[in-house]
């Protein structure tokens, strides 16, 4: 059983940096890819970043690059997202999310088998 907690989200203004949360706990993280998808109300659940916890490997959709770094700390088994440069667009409900690394990571939710609650996050224009 995996356990993934976000926090960090909250309100602010278009051009303001955020900085996400995910802490998990359960199995070996060594053996999973973390990611971070995104869910607008009335839209589908996004792809953001994801990183491989044994490679570091990083990846990330187009939307986000240059302005949104994940990262990993693997002494206290917490995954980061840094937002900078915010925009009203990326308002929306965050979530952590993880699978199984098999040497690739996944940009589908429907292939992490573990997630968070979610944590939302309001950019104001």
């Amino acid at each position: 059983q995996v356990q993934l907690d976000e926090s960090g989200g909250g309100l602010v203004q278009a051009g303001d940096s955020l900085r996400l949360s995910c802490g998990a706990s359960g199995r070996t993280f060594s053996r999973y890819a973390l990611g971070w998808f995104r869910q607008a109300p009335g839209k589908e659940r996004n792809f953001v970043a994801a990183i491989s916890w044994s490679t570091g490997t990083t990846l990330y959709a187009e939307s986000v690059k240059g302005r949104f770094t994940i990262s990993r700390d693997n002494a206290k088994n917490t995954v980061y997202l840094q937002m900078n440069s915010l925009k009203p667009e990326d308002t929306a409900v965050y979530y952590c999310a993880a699978h199984y690394d098999r040497g690739t990571i996944k940009v589908h939710s429907t292939e992490y088998g573990y997630w968070g609650q979610g944590t939302q996050v309001t950019v104001s224009s």
